[in-house]
């Protein structure tokens, strides 16, 4: 149901596509390269020049937009080179993309995703030094050109806790009024909607031992399987995996939240083109653009998976079991 384009996106869509995607995209997910300190082998700019170019982009992709269409960005933490302090780079270049001159963008939700697998880093400061602690999240933006573009959280809702589903089978609650000031009627809680709100800060796994699997409750993806078909695959053929993977899940979450089938996505920062991939697995049609050729291979592997297992597994989406009353 897509395509995917081997050149610098911004280039490609100015030359030959924008007369036929202008206004036409439902949603644009990507994880561009971060603001980092030192050059990683996926490319990335640094400082002002970072800014300059991440603010540049915003024209181009509000052109892109349908009227209710949505941009979601993944973006990480920087740190001033030599010195344990936070840099302001990726909230700057977040404020000046949300502002930029003619783009009509606004701000409609900022999400948390965590990786409790990151690697302790500035390592200078939390591993040698010990005066930080380990920079484990990153941001993930949803932008629009609107102040209501297409959205349905009853798309991704998740499971109810076990309380929740006792209570309302005992259809009664706790009512009246709260430290909060808020007032709970006798009649709150008590209708079975399918499942509840997701917050934005997601569970896909527990935070702890003790808590109960909820999807989705937090953005918490290690993102270090080694055993699926893509890993798998770039083993058979001694390729590296891509360093920068977007985790499955939360592709999926985001076009499932803010997309219909046949809807159109784009990514402009593919990668290995998990946002392409799953939008294939959820029925959507979708564009992607890679400017590094060793990483279309790595696309390709995640395709076979498609003829190997007829209809593919999208890895990252886990559909919970319904739970035994």
């Amino acid at each position: 149901m897509g395509s995917l384009y081997l050149g610098c996106s911004s280039a490609l869509i100015k030359a030959h596509l924008l007369p036929k995607l202008k206004g036409k995209v439902d949603l644009i997910l990507t994880s561009p390269p971060f603001p980092l300190n030192n050059k990683k082998s996926y490319g990335n700019l640094t400082g002002e020049e970072y800014r300059k170019w991440f603010v540049g982009l915003a024209d181009l992709y509000s052109q892109l937009l349908s009227p209710k269409g949505s941009i979601v960005i993944e973006l990480g933490n920087s740190w001033v080179p030599g010195r344990p302090i936070q840099s302001l780079l990726h909230l700057e270049s977040l404020i000046g993309f949300v502002n930029a001159k003619n783009s009509g963008l606004r701000l409609c939700q900022q999400f948390v995703c965590y990786n409790p697998s990151r690697l302790p880093s500035p390592a200078q400061w939390v591993t040698i030094n010990r005066e930080r602690l380990t920079d484990s999240y990153t941001h993930v933006w949803w932008m629009a050109k609107d102040d209501h573009p297409k959205a349905n959280n009853k798309n991704v809702l998740r499971p109810y806790s076990a309380s929740m589903e006792e209570l309302l089978v005992r259809q009664s609650y706790n009512s009246g009024k709260r430290p909060s000031q808020h007032v709970i009627s006798d009649e709150s809680f008590l209708i079975n909607n399918g499942g509840s709100i997701a917050p934005n800060f997601i569970e896909a796994e527990p935070m702890g031992c003790r808590d109960d699997w909820r999807m989705p409750n937090a953005f918490r993806f290690s993102n270090t399987g080694s055993n699926d078909f893509y890993h798998t695959r770039c083993r058979e053929l001694e390729l590296t995996p891509h360093p920068a993977r977007m985790p499955g899940g939360l592709a999926a979450f985001f076009i499932e939240f803010l997309t219909d089938k046949k809807d159109l996505v784009l990514d402009p920062f593919a990668g290995s083109n998990t946002t392409g991939y799953l939008a294939e697995k959820l029925g959507r049609r979708w564009i992607s653009f890679e400017i590094q050729p060793d990483y279309i291979k790595h696309s390709k592997i995640r395709f076979e998976e498609f003829s190997k297992n007829g209809k593919g597994h999208a890895h990252g989406i886990r559909k919970p079991a319904r739970r035994n009353k």
